[in-house]
């Protein structure tokens, strides 16, 4: 790892939109221990070298690509040269790509870098300036602009057999409107009409990730508003549903790869 030039780290996120989150960032040495995310993270490097260990190798995006990195898929990321990095990044749920995919298996960029000219076009429109807020509509074009790069860029994957789209995501929803109460997998079942193990097997495919990692996912994204609203760490913790503070803190380093302090403190 290259070391810090001493700089001070910072992120600013873009305004919030319906959708989508939307940040840029610079790192100048160490920017995120491995975790895993259930969303694509999909976006570019402004400046420098952003290393990232993924899929068993060292891979390093300068200006110029895309980065692609597949849901629930383990990395890091840190500053390839003393100059650290700066990029932009956006957040996109599978389940916006599958409502213009259809029920397709979710794409998958091979280690976590492209130079698909469709791609970067579609990548950089969507995160062309982070000072304004996305209107409705044209988050939706941007979403699909992606989805259809995305699918183009990775070509078909063969020998896949056919998925249950609607059962999961009648699963998918019943998530949503059940996140303040436990949830399992025979409610899982009961809401989709699927048997369970090909309900697990069509989510993942589907959305990139476990029904489980799912609801803690939602749960930290939940945590995360609440906090920005100014409700202390503590309390966001017991509001969302975790026994306490440490264990949000926990489960947030391992989807984000930072703590939620760390990233409040970046944030201010």
């Amino acid at each position: 790892m290259a070391q810090s030039n001493n700089r001070s780290d910072w992120l600013v996120r873009a305004p919030e939109s319906g959708k989508l989150e939307r940040i840029e960032a610079y790192f100048s040495g160490h920017g995120y221990s491995a975790h895993r995310h259930d969303t694509y993270a999909i976006g570019f490097t402004l400046s420098g070298v952003q290393s990232f260990n993924y899929r068993h190798s060292k891979r390093h995006s300068q200006p110029g690509g895309t980065i692609v990195l597949h849901p629930d898929e383990v990395h890091d990321g840190e500053a390839g040269t003393r100059d650290g990095f700066h990029y932009r990044m956006s957040y996109i749920e599978p389940s916006l790509i599958q409502q213009v995919l259809g029920g397709r298996p979710l794409p998958f960029i091979e280690g976590g870098l492209s130079n698909d000219p469709r791609l970067n076009i579609a990548t950089r429109r969507l995160l062309n300036t982070l000072e304004h807020r996305l209107d409705p509509l044209e988050e939706d074009d941007a979403i699909y602009d992606v989805a259809q790069a995305l699918a183009a860029a990775a070509g078909r994957r063969r020998g896949r057999r056919l998925l249950d789209y609607p059962a999961a995501e009648r699963a998918r929803l019943f998530i949503h409107d059940a996140l303040g109460q436990p949830i399992t997998l025979d409610d899982l079942v009961e809401a989709s009409g699927r048997d369970r193990w090909s309900l697990s097997r069509d989510f993942r495919a589907l959305y990139g990730t476990s029904p489980y990692r799912y609801i803690t996912q939602r749960r930290l994204n939940e945590a995360r508003r609440l906090v920005l609203q100014g409700l202390p760490l503590s309390e966001a913790a017991l509001a969302c549903g975790f026994f306490d503070q440490s264990h949000m803190t926990r489960l947030h380093t391992q989807a984000f790869g930072i703590s939620p302090a760390r990233w409040l403190k970046m944030l201010r």
